[in-house]
Parts: structure tokens; sequence; C-alpha cells
């Protein structure tokens, strides 16, 4: 009997430790526009910026090139060799240029512990980009959400 409640408490202390390790979305989401010097960018450009820069809170999102948006969270229990992320955009269907219609992006994001924050954001680089409507950003690990997040691209 003594074997088997010792066996039994070993496991509760595994499981509990494990739940305590488990990634976790901790404190507020920050989403909007990630702000930037105000630059007329061409097609296919890019301003280089970190995930740091301050971000004006609004769902509200102008289609315009050079416009970075999305969110940025802190994820606690992250560990290095932890599954990756899943980041998944929904989108009101951008039509590429070679005519295909894309619903949804799909990105795999390897697990950064270091990482003080992590951000999920897309920016608009070509023209073809700028699908007006309703845009949907996921973060999942595995298969349960940790973050979600609604614009509408004006």
């Amino acid at each position: 009997m003594r074997l088997i409640s010792a066996l039994h408490l070993m496991a509760a202390v595994c499981l509990s430790s494990s739940a305590l390790a488990e990634v976790r979305l901790e404190g507020e989401v920050e989403y909007g526009i990630f702000e930037s010097p105000q630059v007329e960018l061409e097609p296919g450009e890019r301003m280089l910026r970190t995930g740091q820069q301050p971000i004006q809170r609004t769902s509200v999102i102008p289609a315009r090139l050079g416009t970075k948006f999305g969110m940025r969270y802190v994820l606690a229990g992250k560990r290095e060799g932890d599954a990756p992320l899943t980041l998944l955009y929904l989108t009101p269907g951008v039509v590429g240029p070679d005519g295909a219609r894309h619903d949804k992006f799909e990105v795999v994001q390897a697990m950064a512990p270091a990482a003080s924050h992590d951000v999920m954001a897309y920016e608009f680089t070509e023209p073809h980009e700028l699908a007006a409507g309703e845009w949907r950003f996921w973060c999942f690990k595995a298969t349960r959400k940790l973050a979600e997040q609604t614009f509408e691209v004006q």
C-alpha cells in the first residue's frame, strides 16, 4: 500500500511541475500599429526595426505600404527545445501577383526562451497585400490558442 501511495504522490508532483512549466500568456496583450518614422516606402522596401518600438493601440489599420501591425505579448514557461509556436494570420483574401488567393498565412516560430516579449506582426510591403477587411491573428502552442487579436484594415 505504501509503495502505491508513494507512486501516486510522485506522479502528482510530476504532473503539477509539468503544468507549471506549460507555456502560458502572462499579462496584457499589446496590439495595434508599431510606430515608426513616417516614410513613404516603395513596393518591396522594408524599414528595419525591432519589436520593441511603441505600439499605437488600435484595431483599425490603414492599408498603406510600410504599415506594421500586430501584437506583442509575454509568454511564461518557455523552455529551450519546446515545440514551436504556430502563428496563424487569417486574411480577407490577399491576392498574390500570380492571381492566387491567400485566406491565411501560417508561420511556425521556434520558441525563444531568452526573449522578454514575443511579437506577431504583419508589415505591408507589396501593393497586392493591401487587402481591406478583417484580419485575425492567432498564436497557438500545439492546439492551444495563447493569444488572438482582430484588426480591420481600411
